[in-house]
């Protein structure tokens, strides 16, 4: 039947000739053909053959380009060849093809991920999109398509945002009546509206009618409420059916076409208003937590597309989004003009390198100029940077743009002596811009090698201002050798308030024996809440000898900020020539919480005096909470060959809730041979929710391999705690 056809279509005899010629002249299989230009074999191998209907225009533009083929005559003959091929089927299956004949992108079913749909052999095209989540719409489109192939025409439209994946679950949903040899028809030739004027009254029983962006159909001045009209006969007509139309339409096409007009005004939309009645369906913007964790099933199967998208928006849900996005946003960066490129550049740079997300536009534009070749810098002009961020500000699909500007949340902390409810933080100074999380990944990727230039280095010197951020510069700074800038960082950190920066230019000070100012930077730290910054500086003075400043500096910090470590610490400095002057600070600093002071004074004492008068402060220490001077009592019973000691200071340690202790009291069971004590000890151990510990089988021995308060030795025994 379609020799018969094609023998009178000469445009399509000429177009399979040349493009017979030009598969010859490329030196081309049809698989690698397929491969080269994005298309699946089968659709290449329809194209060729001389008994299959019309290649649509998107294949033949799509082979005319990898054969190095004239794409307009092509497509010349294309259309010439759909028309004759049309005139010569009039009683045939009317417009359309088998529905297993279409590629999803050729539906505009939008690529997903960084590459090209390629297909193989084994892999067609189609498996490149991601796994198909459903959702609480796709039961709207599948009761639809139960119904078309019983035999009831129907029409759903979806409505939703940009790149929410309409336009792919109608793709998942016809795919039960492809099974059922159902065709579809996707009018698109010479344009939308007056391809699918023409042909409609054509349209054969068991065919989908695809509108997507629907708009373009319904919306036309000229044809829409035509078209609309048309549909609607097309659904009602018994002789005709069944049909599944289906479209999409963003929200504000859909509320324009069904708000009811003004009394006495004009209603340009009444056909339309009457066909989407009850028929649109909405798809929300965000997955669901039930939508999120099937991804997550999908990705942990081994889905890279899903994976990589759940890494970067996961949080906000708009997973179809940033799927629909990624391959534009990689399209702008890679083609994106010299001073653009840049401004990612530096962008990307600061993202990998620990700069928060909002990134200072005076900062992004004076870190450009190193990003730049000699001869694209002196080719800038005076409105470069306006142009480049207008350039970067273009959306792509999901309403995803390279480079946008950003308007910071206000923080709503509770009030804090230095930031109050009447006195805000003032907000950083200027406009500042947001990277897309895609194009963020991408350079953590392939930029990580890369070293920032010294313009970078000096913008962010001169323009940023969160401490964080300085912080974390100079750390990157120094592990990349860049050691003048990381001081000139480091110490923009501290004058902007960073207490790390603040304690280790403190040391520095200390080291090179300026002690006053050590002390002064410490002190500053401690204002801003680190106490630790004043005690780092006590034990810095302990270990140089002057015993009288530590513990003078000690006593400031007990005294002014009330910090137990200080007290703990002018305890041990006391106990040898004070013992009882260091116990009331140990008891002290224990009635503040800090059970760790008992336990400092029970294991020195266990230390000189093996089991003595321990035994009392180890106990404190347990009713306090800590039981970790038990464990170094029953340590010491087994380094004494008492056994009973030690598994007496076990148990005790066990009942106080030290999980270590009953694990090394079953050991010990073990050891002695007592199988049914040591099964009911790791029962035990269990019930504390240490199910997880592993052990291993050495013979018939279980040895213990992990958890144990002071970690272990390289064979697997139990290190001392102390």
């Amino acid at each position: 039947m379609h020799d018969e056809q094609n023998d009178h279509s000469p445009a399509r005899t000429e177009l399979r000739n040349r493009l017979n010629d030009g598969l010859a002249r490329a030196r081309l299989n049809k698989t690698q053909l397929a491969q080269r230009g994005g298309l699946g074999r089968t659709t290449v191998q329809e194209a060729f053959r001389a008994d299959s209907a019309v290649p649509s225009a998107e294949t033949v533009a799509a082979l005319a380009r990898a054969l190095q083929l004239p794409v307009g005559e092509l497509l010349e003959l294309q259309r010439a060849a759909t028309k004759e091929s049309g005139a010569n089927t009039a009683g045939g299956a009317g417009p359309g093809k088998p529905i297993g004949q279409w590629e999803p992108h050729e539906l505009e079913v939008h690529p997903a991920g960084p590459g090209k749909a390629t297909s193989s052999a084994d892999t067609p095209a189609a498996q490149t999109l991601p796994g198909y989540v459903r959702r609480g719409h796709d039961q709207a489109l599948a009761d639809a398509v139960r119904d078309a192939a019983a035999g009831r025409s129907r029409i759903v439209v979806l409505v939703g945002t940009s790149s929410t994946g309409k336009t792919r679950a109608c793709w998942e949903a016809v795919q039960p009546l492809a099974k059922k040899g159902w065709r579809l028809w996707h009018p698109f030739d010479p344009t939308r509206a007056e391809a699918a004027l023409e042909e409609l009254h054509r349209v054969k029983p068991r065919t989908v009618v695809w509108l997507n962006e629907a708009q373009h159909y319904l919306g036309d001045q000229a044809t829409g409420e035509r078209i609309a009209a048309a549909v609607h006969q097309l659904l009602i007509d018994e002789d005709g059916g069944p049909v599944l139309v289906l479209g999409t339409l963003w929200p504000e096409y859909a509320h324009q076409y069904t708000v009811l007009p003004t009394p006495g005004g004009p209603d340009p939309h009444s056909r339309v208003r009457e066909l989407l009645a009850g028929r649109t369906q909405a798809v929300p913007e965000a997955f669901d937590i039930a939508a999120l964790a099937a991804a997550a099933a999908f990705a942990e199967k081994g889905d890279r597309l899903l994976a990589d998208a759940l890494t970067r928006a996961r949080d906000g849900g708009r997973i179809t989004q940033d799927l629909a996005g990624a391959p534009e946003l990689l399209r702008r960066y890679e083609q994106a003009t010299p001073p653009a490129r840049a401004l990612l550049d530096a962008a990307m740079d600061a993202r990998r390198l620990g700069v928060s997300l909002h990134l200072p536009q005076a900062f992004l534009i004076d870190a450009t100029s190193d990003y730049l070749t000699d001869t694209d810098y002196d080719q800038l002009t005076d409105d470069w940077a306006e142009r480049a961020f207008a350039e970067l500000a273009e959306l792509v699909h999901g309403k995803q743009a390279p480079l946008r500007r950003a308007t910071p949340r206000t923080p709503r902390h509770p009030p804090t002596p230095t930031t109050t409810a009447d006195h805000p933080a003032p907000p950083s100074e200027g406009p500042v811009f947001r990277l897309a999380d895609y194009l963020e990944q991408h350079g953590r990727t392939t930029r990580r090698p890369l070293c920032p230039p010294a313009s970078f280095w000096h913008s962010a010197h001169t323009h940023l201002t969160h401490s964080d951020d300085l912080e974390k510069l100079t750390r990157a700074a120094v592990s990349r050798h860049r050691l003048q800038w990381a001081h000139r960082l480091h110490r923009r950190a501290a004058d902007h308030g960073n207490t790390s920066a603040l304690i280790r230019l403190a040391k520095m000070r200390e080291v090179a024996g300026d002690g006053d100012g050590a002390e002064a930077l410490a002190k500053e730290a401690a204002a801003r809440g680190d106490t630790g910054a004043l005690m780092g500086l006590v034990v810095m003075r302990e270990v140089a000898g002057d015993r009288n400043g530590a513990e003078a500096l000690a006593r400031e910090v007990a005294a002014d900020h009330g910090d137990t470590d200080a007290l703990l610490r002018l305890a041990v400095m006391r106990r040898g020539s004070d013992r009882d002057g260091a116990e009331a600070l140990a008891r002290q600093a224990a009635d503040h919480g800090d059970t760790d002071a008992l336990v400092s004074l029970a294991k020195p004492r266990a230390m000189s005096a093996r089991l003595g008068d321990t035994e009392a402060g180890a106990r404190q220490a347990a009713d306090h909470g800590n039981t970790d001077a038990l464990a170094s009592l029953a340590v010491i019973g087994e380094e004494d060959a008492d056994p009973d000691s030690a598994e007496a200071h076990y148990r005790w340690a066990a009942d106080h809730g030290n999980i270590g202790a009953l694990l090394r009291l079953a050991e010990m069971r073990e050891e002695a041979g007592d199988r049914d004590s040591v099964e009911a000890l790791y029962r035990q151990a269990a019930n504390y929710g240490t199910a997880d510990i592993l052990f291993f089988r050495s013979g018939m021995r279980l040895k213990l391999v992990s958890l144990w308060p002071y970690g272990l030795d390289p064979d697997g025994t139990p290190t001392p705690p102390w």
